[in-house]
């Protein structure tokens, strides 16, 4: 369960944390929220993380992929080909027991693990054949991008 994947030396401009950022994501968090839904063509989820640092919890919106069965949910720290990860990347392997997710009035407490070896290999395959734009994501960086697997926690 280890995340151990460096930043790059080159990828994509990030997009400036700011009001306008803020405002947007939780408007898209609120929708996620209420009755699901896609963001950008992806199914999106609410993922909410505890702060590396701060112990603060943070949320954010992303898009999911199924996983190999309905009680796990893939996510991928693109940040759409930039060269760092994104901070919600950080947050969970400071805290992987310490994340939830949700969608459509659910609030579902996960495990987070990330991919390594030929589970990733076969999660990138499915993930950029649903949608391609992951796949140019990962061109636009030297960073291998992970795939976080999100499990249902039970009890």
């Amino acid at each position: 369960m280890s995340f151990n994947t460096p930043n790059g030396t080159r990828g994509a401009r990030q997009p400036k944390a700011g009001r306008l950022m803020t405002w947007l994501n939780n408007r898209n968090a609120k929708k996620i929220r209420r009755r699901g839904g896609k963001i950008m063509g992806f199914d999106a989820l609410v993922l909410t993380t505890t702060g590396a640092r701060s112990g603060a919890e943070r949320t954010t919106p992303v898009g999911w992929f199924p996983a190999d069965d309905d009680d796990s949910w893939l996510v991928v720290a693109s940040a759409a080909g930039a060269a760092k990860n994104p901070a919600w990347y950080h947050n969970i392997a400071a805290h992987p027991d310490k994340v939830t997710i949700e969608m459509a009035g659910r609030r579902i407490p996960v495990t987070a693990e990330q991919l390594h070896g030929s589970e990733r290999a076969d999660a990138w395959h499915r993930i950029t054949e649903a949608a391609p734009r992951f796949g140019q994501y990962g061109n636009k960086t030297d960073r291998e991008l992970p795939i976080i697997k999100l499990t249902r926690r039970v009890g």
